[in-house]
């Protein structure tokens, strides 16, 4: 029978690349990868494909509503994956994720015109979110506690992977003129993902979860979903009030689920675990750090704009330009990962700083081009790829902290939240983005002064987050967990690295 987890010692370095990518791990670490990728890809696929799809059936007053339905669909699912793990296993489940993914896919690839599209892209979305916070959540039932980290920088990785494989798959379709093609594409693939699935992840019943069935906290989902919609929708708009009124409502939409988490308890449905909404807590802060260091990625979704407009690249240039900002997290997830103890404390707290300093670069070097006239792309490339870097230097730290300091009764809940509180995080710096940048004049006076205006406002507005992220963290690590670090959460299928 399998082994209950080991303690994780603070003091204690994660286990190797070796352990993880061999023997029995070796497939299962592919699959669970595969999963975030499959996502992952088909974001960027769509990202680049968009402008095709708009301008073959129409649409464009819906463009920004193709990411946000998505996304929310992605939150929404999210939420409810422990309970779909609960009636039907974690194998059935990612299999009936990887349905639904592939029914939005073709429902995309057959979409007449934009309300289709939305409707079909929402599908995949929610099919989406449920493989993605599996994924995350698995680490935990698959791999012994020494793996975690590894295991989130794996997962971390494939982000970047994706900023090389969804531009070249979508530009590529895009480019003969079939962006119906680019859907169709993802349909193999989840093929081959659902064999890895099914011959990879058998896992005995004594390995599900001990822990108590909780009801799904339904409105709480609800309500997260529509705060991210209420800032989304406030962006679209001109008007410095109507920006206004959409974040004030979305606040308060978010302090309201606070309210309703912090009447609960223990074994009560809950979107987050105990102690998330404070900061007084160290699972809370740590929440903040994630949530504050990638608001400040979200900047990359206007680089391309920024690149093709004000400095004159090509739009497959300036994608991949973009995409080494991702690719940043990804080399630091993979290079810091190892680290334990006091090290990994240190670039948890060093990673905040180096992507301010990035941000900041990168307000004085996009707004203009007279520096990339003098040194060339190589310094617009170094900040770029900086913003990723410093991301990546601390979150699968992170992210395995906010597993081990989750309350015993908590686990699975804080497994599945990771991808919960980035879909969230993603949502909201894009909304917050688009109101930044309309608000410098993107759109109105519009042209190149316009888009210098909005590329200088939106960086140093943004180095903001990752400030706090600086302050958030260094509470986090002075706090103590509500339960001692590596307090069994569940089963494993292996017995614990010794």
């Amino acid at each position: 029978m399998p082994a209950t987890p080991t303690s994780i010692n603070p003091s204690t370095p994660p286990a190797s690349w070796a352990d993880l990518l061999s023997g029995r791990n070796a497939l299962r670490s592919i699959t669970l990868a595969g999963g975030v990728g499959m996502h992952a890809t088909n974001v960027y696929i769509v990202t680049t494909i968009l402008p095709s799809v708009v301008k073959d059936i129409g649409g464009l007053e819906y463009y920004a509503w193709a990411t946000s339905l998505f996304v929310v669909a992605s939150i929404i699912a999210a939420g409810l994956a422990s309970r779909l793990v609960e009636w039907l296993g974690y194998r059935p489940a990612c299999l009936l994720a990887l349905l639904v993914f592939s029914l939005g896919s073709a429902g995309c690839a057959l979409a007449p015109h934009m309300v289709w599209l939305l409707a079909a892209r929402t599908v995949q979305g929610f099919g989406g979110g449920v493989l993605v916070a599996l994924s995350y959540a698995m680490i935990r039932v698959v791999f012994a506690p020494p793996l975690w980290s590894r295991a989130m920088a794996l997962m971390s990785g494939m982000w970047g992977i994706s900023t090389l494989s969804g531009p070249a798959i979508g530009g590529m379709f895009a480019q003969a003129g079939s962006w119906r093609g680019a859907f169709w594409a993802l349909l193999p693939a989840a093929v081959v993902l659902a064999f890895l699935v099914q011959f990879t992840l058998k896992m005995p019943a004594e390995t599900r979860s001990e822990e108590k069935p909780n009801s799904i906290p339904i409105v709480k989902i609800l309500l997260l979903a529509a705060a991210v919609l209420s800032v989304s929708a406030a962006s679209l708009f001109s008007s410095a009030v109507l920006n206004l009124g959409g974040i004030v409502f979305g606040i308060a939409l978010i302090g309201l689920i606070a309210w309703l988490e912090q009447r609960g308890s223990v074994g009560k449905p809950r979107l987050l675990p105990s102690g998330a909404f404070s900061l007084h807590s160290r699972i809370g802060a740590l929440y903040a750090t994630m949530i504050l260091m990638i608001l400040g990625l979200t900047t990359e979704i206007y680089v391309p704009y920024f690149l093709q407009v004000i400095q004159g690249h090509s739009p497959l240039l300036a994608g991949y330009l973009t995409g080494i900002m991702s690719c940043g997290w990804t080399l630091a997830a993979l290079l810091f990962s190892s680290y334990g103890g006091a090290r990994a404390e240190f670039v948890m707290k060093a990673g905040p700083l180096v992507v301010i300093a990035a941000l900041l670069a990168l307000s004085f070097m996009l707004p203009s081009s007279a520096v990339l006239n003098d040194y060339g792309l190589l310094p617009l490339c170094i900040a770029l790829i900086l913003v990723g870097f410093g991301i990546g230097m601390g979150m699968p730290h992170l992210m395995a902290k906010i597993l081990s300091s989750a309350h015993p009764d908590e686990g699975s809940l804080a497994a599945y939240s990771l991808t919960t509180v980035q879909l969230f995080a993603t949502a909201i710096g894009a909304a917050l983005a688009g109101m930044v940048t309309s608000l410098a004049g993107l759109a109105d006076p519009g042209g190149l002064p316009g888009a210098a205006n909005a590329a200088q406002w939106l960086f140093i507005c943004f180095a903001a987050a990752p400030l706090l992220a600086f302050f958030a963290v260094r509470q986090a690590l002075r706090l103590k967990a509500a339960v001692a670090p590596g307090v069994a959460h569940g089963k494993q299928l292996q017995e614990p690295l010794s």
